[in-house]
């Protein structure tokens, strides 16, 4: 990449990360500060909150994506963004789980993911997209890895309520990123027919919006689960979470590597996808069957993170290469409300099959997710007329 791309994919991955950090900081800790933080609080309204923001993006990402087409990407990044900001602010100031609910659709309302994604495949040329698309999926990696590091550490100090303003405040850091974007007319005008849907609705594209809505399925319903196991276990305090989670993002950031390099560049990406999803499989099977540890822990997350860390880096970049330019910001829409779609079930069906059942049953769904998207992998081609796979 030139001077000039290296640096509107820097801008772009800091607004990206800065965001999804806001969003990630909630998982590791909801569940477990929610029924002292808040009243009326059963495990449907928690998972409710962890998930509910995927509603709203699910039902924004295509008209986001189409207004930036239409209008032009920039003003999309504000409005998205503003929106962001006033849920935050809902949620901050409210002591009851409902509430907090109603805060977290209204973040979900910002709804600028595939904005951004098209924003920066408008900038990146064609031969450094992939690099580009890696760079942003590592940076949405780190932001979540650190956001499991950040999150119980403010939560402990300054409650529920104190992680919202923290993330009211990065959002406003956000906006002020997003006011150095270029301002320029949008690529092309077409109507939002039914014809645009079809183009962008194919078996390939499809696979990779059924692969991005499984991903976050399975990571929504981990963050119901697996702080209540640490508690439930005994295997380490919540203010203490850093000393498991740090290991386990070093571990997983060095066997995300040959996975990435096997995808990018000897283009093994279904082989990569395969195997990636193979370890999801695996982590939750045995999160489901054994004694938990602090030693098994350690392990499992980072079998699992690996995982997640790779896949999210590897989607991004193969559905630039298959979209089309002049529809691609409608693409990216569909892609990332498949994507929040998936945190949404994720967090209600996790939830619910916790307040019904057990939570140990909450894998049992992980699983059956994971082995049907393993399949579906398992059909896609292994090559096609844009990418080789």
């Amino acid at each position: 990449m030139n001077s000039k791309e290296r640096l509107f994919a820097l801008k772009v991955s800091l607004v990206m990360a800065t965001r999804m950090l806001g969003l990630f900081m909630l998982f590791p800790v909801m569940s477990v500060y929610a029924t002292s933080d808040y009243s009326n609080t059963t495990p449907f309204l928690i998972g409710l909150a962890i998930g509910v923001y995927g509603l709203t993006q699910a039902c924004l990402q295509i008209p986001f994506g189409y207004l930036s087409d239409r209008f032009g990407r920039k003003p999309m990044l504000l409005a998205g963004l503003s929106l962001f900001l006033l849920g935050s602010i809902v949620a901050a100031s409210t002591e009851n789980i409902l509430f907090v609910v109603i805060g977290r659709a209204l973040q979900g309302g910002g709804a600028i993911s595939a904005v951004l994604m098209a924003f920066l495949a408008d900038f990146v040329s064609e031969e450094n997209r992939a690099k580009a698309n890696a760079f942003v999926g590592f940076q949405i990696g780190l932001a979540f890895m650190l956001s499991l590091l950040i999150g119980p550490i403010i939560a402990s100090s300054a409650g529920m309520s104190g992680l919202f303003w923290v993330i009211a405040g990065l959002s406003v850091v956000a906006v002020f990123i997003v006011l150095t974007f270029p301002s320029v007319k949008p690529i092309s005008y077409y109507k939002l027919s039914l014809s645009a849907f079809k183009e962008i609705l194919n078996p390939q594209l499809m696979r990779l919006d059924f692969s991005v809505f499984s991903l976050h399925l399975i990571l929504a319903c981990g963050f119901i689960v697996m702080p209540l196991l640490l508690i439930e276990n005994n295997i380490i305090a919540i203010e203490d979470n850093w000393q498991l989670y740090l290991p386990a993002i070093i571990i997983s950031f060095v066997g995300m590597v040959p996975l990435i390099v096997a995808s990018e560049k000897y283009k093994k990406t279904k082989l990569t996808l395969l195997l990636s999803i193979g370890l999801l499989i695996i982590s939750q099977v045995l999160f489901f069957s054994l004694n938990l540890s602090m030693s098994v822990f350690l392990v499992l997350l980072s079998l699992f993170f690996i995982a997640f860390n790779a896949v999210e880096a590897i989607l991004p970049s193969l559905l630039s290469r298959t979209a089309g330019a002049s529809k691609r910001g409608l693409a990216m829409g569909i892609f990332s409300t498949s994507q929040f779609l998936g945190t949404f079930i994720g967090g209600a069906i996790g939830g619910l099959i916790y307040d019904i059942f057990d939570l140990n049953s909450v894998f049992l769904l992980t699983i059956f997710m994971a082995i049907i998207w393993w399949l579906v992998i398992l059909t896609m081609p292994s090559k096609n007329n844009t990418t080789e796979m």
